[in-house]
């Protein structure tokens, strides 16, 4: 952080916990909500780039500011995917993909959210265990887990795309981001991550959006919309990608994929509490203090304890992932 600081000297520079060099002309900010200081009235543009739970409080922060989100915080649709939207829609703001899938489908869309379409088609890669045993998935380890075998990202966020809890993230998010229903979003596997996702129209045809697996693209194009500037990445050899291969979700090697989607089906605070349950037990599991088969135990298990499901507030929200950590605790013995 302070590598960054020396070079683009920002405004602002905030941090859970005080750093010792600080630089002058920088105005700091330490704790936990400390980020949404960040959140500065100068920017044209806020782009929200946190892990988990905490995103949402930022976008609501940068909407009410009036700001222009790039959104690469998937959690914020899928807990508050209503109120992020009706608060954008009645400030007449906009909240653009930086996720390389819904990049995709909104290049597809020539950049417009209204468009018609017949289907999404959302592509995933599988994850670390997409070829492993499923018999042998009681025993893997974080660390295998972390071994993805086409994106180099944070630790969560791969055992996310493991269990493809990512991926029912992304199915909700496209709902709240392109106004539609469940029904007309598919998910394929996708080997080679290539395809990064497609859109069907009514007269059945499809337009994919292709490049080599690299997240400087749906970064770029969220900052640079509606232009489009050079950027740092090959271009595709076709005469070299010996195939493109698809094939159907397994939903026995990934059984928290109907989990999440039915969470968000039924709607309210389900979502929240199955985004919180999640949250805790993959930083539980990147412990090792649990299994990589108990992740789907602590949804399954949260899920099913929840008995309160007020109305879609903020403070609601964080009552509901507030009862999933503390439940998924209790439910492994842990704090």
């Amino acid at each position: 952080l302070e590598s960054q600081i020396d070079e683009f000297s920002p405004l602002v520079a905030t941090c859970k916990k005080e750093i010792k060099n600080k630089k002058d002309g920088v105005e700091y900010f330490f704790g936990d909500n400390a980020f949404l200081n960040a959140v500065v009235f100068d920017a044209d543009i806020v782009v929200v780039a946190l892990v988990g739970f905490s995103g949402i409080l930022a976008v609501i922060e940068a909407l009410n500011k009036n700001k222009d989100v790039a959104l690469a915080n998937k959690e914020s649709l899928v807990i508050g995917g209503e109120l992020v939207t009706k608060l954008a829609k009645q400030k007449n703001l906009k909240i653009l993909p930086v996720d390389s899938e819904h990049s995709a489908i909104w290049q597809a869309l020539d950049f417009d959210f209204n468009k018609e379409f017949k289907r999404l088609i959302l592509t995933a890669s599988g994850g670390a265990f997409r070829d492993t045993d499923i018999t042998q998935l009681k025993d893997v380890t974080y660390s295998q887990a972390l071994n993805h075998p086409n994106w180099k990202m944070g630790n969560k966020i791969t055992v996310d795309c493991a269990t493809l809890v990512n991926k029912a993230f992304e199915v909700i998010e496209a709902k709240w981001l392109y106004n539609t229903d469940f029904s007309k979003i598919d998910v394929i596997i996708h080997k080679e991550s290539i395809i990064h996702s497609m859109v069907e129209f009514k007269d059945s045809s499809t337009i994919a959006q292709l490049s080599y697996p690299n997240m400087e693209l749906p970064i770029q194009l969220a900052l640079t919309y509606p232009n489009r500037l050079n950027c740092n990445i090959d271009s595709l050899d076709f005469s070299k990608i010996s195939s493109l291969s698809f094939n159907s979700l397994d939903k026995n090697r990934y059984p928290c994929f109907d989990l999440v989607v039915n969470a968000a089906i039924m709607g309210g605070l389900y979502t929240s509490v199955i985004n919180g349950a999640n949250d805790r037990a993959v930083s539980l599991f990147l412990k090792g203090k649990i299994g990589y088969l108990d992740i789907y135990k602590a949804l399954d298990s949260a899920l099913n304890a929840f008995s309160f499901n007020g109305e879609l507030s903020l403070e609601n929200i964080i009552y509901a992932n507030d009862f999933a950590n503390n439940f998924v605790n209790n439910l492994f013995g842990v704090q």
